[in-house]
């Protein structure tokens, strides 16, 4: 009776271990499609990188304004090339990143860039991305857009 206990406990132990539940794969597939995302924006293919978004996707981002408003592909792919063309060296690094329930992964982010004046800046950023079927919905941007004096 002892053995049989003892085979049970160790049965279920293994069977818990071996079960992954499909919210779990999801958050990591989120978290692939994040990776991705970074490093289409890293060697600056903006074409790829915003055919990561469905077509129409939320955005909520100081640079586009205080509500949020819908960006297509091609406003994606211009608005990362005229800040490319102003800061080619434009680089993010990615510090952490945070899954959130099944759809969205919050990345905290040092951005990091040379004007043509040879001035640098080092930006941080949080954005939450939601992410559906494999594709960006939303993209809510947190950074500080204040100018300095």
């Amino acid at each position: 009776m002892k053995q049989l206990t003892i085979i049970l406990l160790l049965s279920l132990v293994i069977l818990s271990c071996t079960n992954q539940t499909p919210k779990n794969m999801e958050t990591s597939n989120n978290e692939k499609v994040v990776k991705q995302y970074f490093t289409y924006f890293n060697h600056h293919q903006w074409e790829k990188m915003a055919g990561m978004y469905m077509e129409n996707a939320d955005f909520k981002d100081p640079s586009l304004g205080t509500r949020m408003v819908q960006q297509t592909r091609s406003q994606i792919i211009k608005k990362y090339t005229e800040l490319n063309q102003v800061f080619p060296d434009i680089n993010d690094r990615i510090v952490s990143i945070y899954p959130s329930g099944e759809k969205n992964i919050i990345v905290e982010f040092i951005s990091t860039g040379t004007a043509p004046d040879h001035s640098k800046f080092e930006l941080p950023i949080c954005t939450i991305f939601t992410i559906e079927n494999g594709l960006i919905t939303k993209d809510f941007s947190y950074f500080d857009n204040f100018e300095e004096n």
